[in-house]
């Protein structure tokens, strides 16, 4: 039978929408502590976040940018950015998207194990955690970008969570809200549900989903599925969840 067991949350743009709130900000304010004559707009950095991961985006705009930055540089950039990341976090300029923080809850009575699986940095998420969840902590564990040599889209992220779960793919979901953590989740054979952050995407025509929503939604916000279960509720809960899964199961028979 089957039985959801196991939820992986991706973090940036899946529980919070942080990216345009905090790590944006974050890196123009390293830049001018630096000295360094570089400013990312919000088109910009939507444009550089194909890149995956914040020292991977340094490097790469350095390289295109014809600045050629050394290693050391690059590191020296991305801690400064950390830290001012770290105090945006501490304002409380990041928020839940809508329906997580319920449905989070309701799987955590149901007592159903959740994890995070991000390519963002162990300060960075054990902040987020600290501060949006006010001292609750839901998560088994987390793995982050210090966690695996190798990030999103390769799929070693999630299948190292596999491993240390010890949760069967067929009793798990993922939920994600970009190319490179679709990529990453459905390589490793897991059951994706993407729920788009406030960053415009268009997704990869190689990547095959079996449901999209718009938001969880909630009392007062009801969530519209694009493809998937129906939801009997006007947001997602367990049971959507549940019905997801014996979907995706039947299908693979």
């Amino acid at each position: 039978m089957t039985s959801l067991e196991g939820v992986y949350w991706d973090l940036d743009g899946t529980i919070a929408n942080t990216e345009l709130e905090a790590h944006l900000p974050a890196f123009n304010y390293a830049f001018r502590d630096l000295g360094i004559n570089w400013y990312w707009d919000s088109n910009k950095y939507i444009e550089l976040l194909k890149i995956n991961g914040g020292k991977n985006r340094i490097a790469y705009y350095s390289k295109s940018n014809n600045d050629e930055f050394s290693e050391d540089l690059i590191i020296k950039i991305h801690e400064k950015k950390q830290e001012h990341y770290l105090e945006i976090i501490k304002e409380n300029c990041v928020e839940f998207k809508t329906g997580v923080f319920r449905l989070i809850n309701e799987l955590h009575r149901k007592k159903i194990r959740q994890f995070i699986v991000t390519s963002s940095s162990r300060k960075q998420v054990d902040l987020i955690v600290k501060y949006l969840f006010n001292g609750f902590n839901p998560f088994d564990f987390i793995i982050s970008s210090e966690d695996v040599e190798l990030k999103k889209p390769n799929p070693l992220p999630y299948l190292k969570a596999i491993q240390l779960s010890g949760i069967n793919k067929n009793n798990s979901i993922v939920f994600e809200d970009s190319n490179p953590g679709l990529k990453s989740s459905l390589a490793a054979n897991l059951p994706t549900i993407f729920v788009p952050s406030n960053i415009p995407i268009v997704l990869e025509e190689n990547i095959k989903l079996n449901c999209i929503l718009d938001s969880l939604g909630d009392e007062n916000n009801v969530a519209n599925v694009i493809k998937g279960p129906k939801l009997k509720k006007s947001y997602v809960d367990y049971s959507f969840l549940s019905d997801f899964l014996v979907s995706c199961n039947n299908a693979k028979n």
